[in-house]
């Protein structure tokens, strides 16, 4: 499966939710906001949000530092 992950083309395999998403990616545990193709999905969701060939997904993450 092919998506536009944060503005590149990205081939994803055994990824089907926005929660496996973050798993893949090891965000799972951190403060991220998402939104897929163009709706912000709430946490509450991520785990029932498909994603399906052709998405469009931004992922924002918060990382700290000075």
């Amino acid at each position: 499966m092919e998506i536009r992950l944060n503005g590149e083309l990205t081939s994803l395999e055994k990824v089907r939710t926005i929660q496996e998403l973050l798993a893949f990616y090891n965000l799972e545990d951190r403060l991220v906001i998402v939104e897929h193709n163009r709706e912000i999905i709430l946490k509450e969701k991520y785990e029932s949000t498909p994603i399906q060939n052709g998405d469009e997904v931004e992922l924002v993450h918060f990382v700290g530092g000075g």
